[in-house]
């Protein structure tokens, strides 16, 4: 049996790798990514450390070869390149075959009205017609998306947003990597959904507990898009970002991240970090 992890130079794929070191489990574990010289020390720990490029197929039947159970860590890029690589991926999987494929999705995958949303459903999709089991861990928010937010507040300025009072289940990335090694490493997990996210809280809520761990007042400004954006451009966001940030936080406040469930609780055995707790750890790494 062996267990492999694609995208392990990355920092959720670094995450996922040490959880099944820390789980101790007797499967051997693969590491995937088209940079191994960046996880080599991986080696000494008793990981196999193979090369695998979303852009190249062979590559990827070949890091597969022997695979029980897979990873998918979505990629980076726009939506078609993201679509591309993943079809790419569930296909190698098939053809290697893989017995079982986990793949980080988002929140409310089949209906979510995000931008990045189209990548994740078409990747379900592509996965569901290998014919393969699988899980599909729907990851709410990274709460190490808002690391920006927190050093704005740190140098005492406003968090500015359009999301409003859009809920969002923040959860820390160690929480989604332990959670991904959790599904890997344990039986009874074939064809399942798991909506994994924190309690469901409001940037004025992250605001309120961001001013618990600094000691101060923490403000957000609600805003329109458009002056959204503009604050984005003006700190130097090229168009791009702009427009997926704005697009989100629109999205946002209109309930696209409002998914509530205990998925993530029940699959790690606990509550995840709490929002005030999570921060205060980010809040430290940031100060390093």
């Amino acid at each position: 049996m062996s267990i492999a992890v694609t995208g392990a130079a990355g920092n959720l794929g670094q995450g996922v790798v040490e959880s099944l070191l820390s789980r101790g489990v007797n499967e051997k574990i693969v590491a995937i990514t088209r940079a191994p010289e960046k996880i080599k020390p991986l080696l000494q720990r008793g990981v196999e450390v193979r090369p695998g490029d979303f852009d190249d197929p062979a590559s990827l039947v070949k890091a597969f070869a022997g695979v029980d159970r897979l990873l998918i860590i979505s990629t980076g890029g726009d939506n078609p390149t993201r679509i591309r690589q993943h079809q790419t991926a569930a296909l190698a999987a098939k053809e290697a075959g893989v017995g079982f494929i986990a793949y980080t999705s988002i929140a409310n995958a089949s209906h979510n009205t995000l931008g990045l949303a189209e990548v994740h459903r078409a990747t379900e999709n592509a996965i569901r017609q290998t014919g393969i089991s699988f899980s599909f861990l729907r990851n709410n928010w990274y709460l190490e998306n808002e690391s920006g937010y927190i050093q704005a507040a740190l140098a005492g300025a406003p968090i500015v947003t359009s999301a409003g009072n859009g809920k969002i289940g923040w959860a820390l990335r160690t929480d989604y990597a332990q959670a991904a090694a959790a599904v890997l490493a344990g039986p009874g997990n074939d064809n399942t959904i798991y909506e994994f996210g924190g309690t469901l809280a409001t940037y004025d809520d992250f605001a309120a507990a961001l001013g618990q761990v600094l000691k101060k007042k923490v403000s957000v400004e609600h805003v329109d898009d458009e002056t959204y954006g503009k604050s984005l451009a003006a700190n130097g966001m090229p168009d791009f970002v702009v427009a997926f940030l704005v697009g989100s936080a629109h999205e946002i406040s209109q309930g696209a991240l409002d998914v509530a469930g205990s998925d993530l609780a029940k699959i790690l055995g606990r509550p995840a970090v709490a929002l005030p707790e999570a921060l205060k750890q980010l809040v430290e790494q940031i100060k390093k």
